[in-house]
């Protein structure tokens, strides 16, 4: 015979976890999307938020193929229009892929002395996504920059 404490707490695990499941089904994702979404808001806060961001045709110049057919080593680069002057001059440049099991790629820092805001590199994406690009200035101008691309294969897990 079970004992009637352990045998309710497990009915009402399965119960929640069955809800969960169904909660998933209905609203089209497991959970994850929510995760995905809460993990990029945050990262865009610490990075001071999109209040006051500029996006679209700005400054920041995001480029990245349309379609990745290896998600393993994906193509970036950007450059931010900048005088970069002790006055006037791009502070940083965050990468971050919402889809990937961590948000920030990468996060690029600036001087004055580098002469130009801009870099290349390669990153993983997990699938296909929206890549965003965050620049800020030394005066506490943000600029936001994003770019869909299609991953085929491969890819950093997921």
């Amino acid at each position: 015979m079970y004992g009637g404490s352990s045998v309710s707490a497990g009915r009402r695990a399965l119960l929640g976890a069955g809800a969960g499941a169904a909660a998933a089904a209905f609203f089209g994702g497991s959970g994850r999307a929510f995760a995905e979404i809460e993990a990029l808001e945050r990262a865009i806060a610490e990075f001071g938020g999109e209040a006051g961001m500029a996006g679209g045709r700005g400054p920041l110049s995001l480029t990245l193929p349309r379609i990745a057919e290896n998600g393993n080593s994906v193509a970036l680069s950007f450059s931010v229009e900048s005088p970069m002057t002790a006055e006037d001059h791009i502070e940083s440049v965050v990468i971050l892929a919402p889809e990937n099991p961590y948000v920030r790629i990468a996060t690029f820092h600036f001087t004055p002395m580098s002469g130009t805001a801009k870099a290349a590199t390669r990153m993983r994406l997990a699938r296909t996504q929206d890549v965003i690009a965050l620049a800020r200035t030394g005066d506490g101008r943000r600029y936001r920059a994003q770019e869909r691309v299609e991953v085929t294969i491969g890819g950093c897990g997921g």
